[in-house]
């Protein structure tokens, strides 16, 4: 029984350190390829969205790029729906995710993070008439989000049990929601109901209250330390340099706030 249970011992550890090896090698296999594969959004201006000429563009695409540049390799861009973005890292679909990635205890059993590069609130936005101050005014009432994002899981928390709270699968569907009536209040961030407020000006969705003050990070396997290490590197760098925050200005109207601006892990 002993040589058994130390036979089982020795396979796990074995198991283990392979596994170690593997992910350690993330990096090296990107520098190898010269290719570094990022999923991005598609669907959630401004951080990511497509043009008129079906081109990538937006805060996190920028971002994906200055990343990629960093690392001195080329970046393939592969959009990734926002309920399925760590599915798509976990199953190396992806190297890493820009994707408007926040952080919490949940997720930081399953992925490494870089430091922030961008900020994005989490909040409650409404017609201008309804009056909402805080969790407590949406009960008996619908709420829309796009399934899985931080208001998703916040909401799900915080909102009476008697709210409703109505998943879409991606932010194309909340959007397009909101814009035909559909829900008259949502949970997203503050930049993209910015940007819906120029598709509905006769119904500009209104900020009632802020759910959490976030902040984007670049998402990474768990155990990919090398690979954060010289993500971080070249945030540090472009923060230094000054043109991450040409990057947030041009897509949020607004400076890198001081506290991520500052902060180099």
């Amino acid at each position: 029984m002993k040589s058994i249970k130390w036979a089982i011992i020795a396979s796990m550890a074995l198991y283990v350190a392979a596994t170690s090896a593997a992910m350690a090698d993330t990096l090296a296999s990107i520098k190898k390829a010269g290719v570094v594969k990022i999923g991005v959004p598609q669907d959630f201006a401004p951080y990511g969205a497509v043009n008129g000429d079906m081109q990538l563009q937006g805060l996190d695409i920028d971002v994906a790029r200055l990343v990629a540049k960093g690392l001195g390799v080329k970046a393939e861009l592969i959009p990734v729906p926002t309920a399925s973005r760590i599915a798509y890292l976990q199953t190396h679909k992806v190297d890493m995710i820009i994707s408007t990635l926040g952080k919490n205890a949940e997720r930081e059993k399953v992925m490494d993070f870089s430091q922030g590069y961008a900020p994005y609130n989490n909040s409650v936005f409404a017609a201008g008439a309804l009056g909402i101050t805080g969790p407590a005014d949406l009960a008996g009432k619908t709420v829309g989000v796009a399934r899985s994002t931080f208001e998703d899981l916040m909401l799900t928390d915080t909102a009476p049990k008697t709210t409703v709270i109505k998943r879409y699968e991606d932010n194309n569907g909340l959007v397009s929601a909101y814009v035909a009536g559909q829900v008259q209040i949502i949970g997203t961030g503050d930049f993209v109901a910015y940007s819906l407020a120029e598709k509905t000006p006769t119904n500009k969705p209104v900020l009632k209250y802020v759910i959490n003050v976030s902040t984007c990070f670049v998402g990474v396997n768990k155990g990919e330390g090398p690979l954060v290490s010289e993500i971080n590197d070249v945030l540090t760098a472009s923060k230094k340099s000054g043109e991450l925050n040409g990057v947030v200005k041009k897509w949020l109207n607004v400076s890198l706030p001081e506290k991520i601006a500052t902060t180099y892990q």
